[in-house]
């Protein structure tokens, strides 16, 4: 399950948060959440780095930018406990996502989910932090604005997951901005391709790296309303191939 900005940009955003995977566990009993920072928390820690420096070293910006999706796992992980269900947050580095040594837009090379594995293993939630990795010489680095998604992806592939559940401030994948246009199409199912073409034409719902990471290894994608999770928790948009709810056994993750 992934949550965006949008459905954690307050601190009661993360109570609803708590209830929706505590409702999912009826039908899951092994879950790991990827969220990002909260609401416009990496534009403001963007803007703070170019207060101090307008062109600020890459490494640095990475270990600055950083800091929302860790604060959003914390936060996660206390609702969760506050509802008695035990949850661990694990930064990027520390779930094993090893990327290339390019920062502010680096790609991941693999995952090693040891700790993730050993977290569900004991019956806990795993709140992974998105956007983030850790280069093979052991740097911070982040993979690009948008790379939550893709950090989801990832790791519901490392781990074998049956689907990776997408939750946004819309009702599934639309042919237009609903907003702009409260006429769009809500689609219910997309392949891959046609998935792909809406987010390379500009749409913000899933960013294009995550679809094509999907496709590489037939991972089913569900992009749904954290609004009104309860009254819809099936409906919204299935990404995938008709027919295949599986994925292929050796994971494949992206080029450097």
């Amino acid at each position: 399950m992934k949550f965006g900005g949008a459905a954690v940009a307050t601190p009661e955003h993360f109570s609803r948060i708590a209830e929706i995977i505590l409702t999912r566990l009826r039908d899951y009993s092994r879950i790991a959440i990827v969220v990002s920072a909260m609401g416009d928390t990496t534009n403001q820690l963007i803007a703070l780095a170019k207060k101090v420096n307008p062109d600020p070293p890459r490494r640095e910006y990475d270990m600055l930018v950083t800091v929302g999706e860790r604060i959003s796992i914390a936060l996660l992980a206390m609702a969760l406990a506050a509802r008695n269900q035990e949850a661990i947050s694990f930064t990027g580095s520390q779930c094993g996502i090893i990327t290339c040594d390019r920062h502010s837009d680096a790609r991941i090379m693999d995952v090693k989910p040891q700790r993730i594995l050993s977290c569900l293993d004991a019956d806990k939630i795993a709140i992974v932090a998105g956007f983030q990795g850790v280069s093979r010489k052991g740097e911070i680095t982040t993979l690009g604005r948008g790379g939550s998604d893709t950090t989801a992806v990832a790791l519901g592939v490392a781990l074998g997951a049956s689907k990776v559940e997408f939750f946004k401030d819309v009702p599934g994948v639309f042919g237009e901005d609903p907003k702009q246009n409260p006429k769009a199409q809500l689609f219910e199912y997309l392949s891959y391709d046609e998935a792909l073409a809406i987010a390379l034409k500009g749409a913000k719902v899933l960013h294009s790296r995550c679809i094509q990471l999907a496709q590489k290894n037939r991972m089913p994608l569900y992009v749904k309303s954290f609004c009104d999770f309860e009254s819809s928790k099936e409906a919204g948009t299935y990404i995938g191939e008709k027919g295949n709810n599986f994925h292929i056994s050796s994971p494949v993750f992206e080029e450097g």
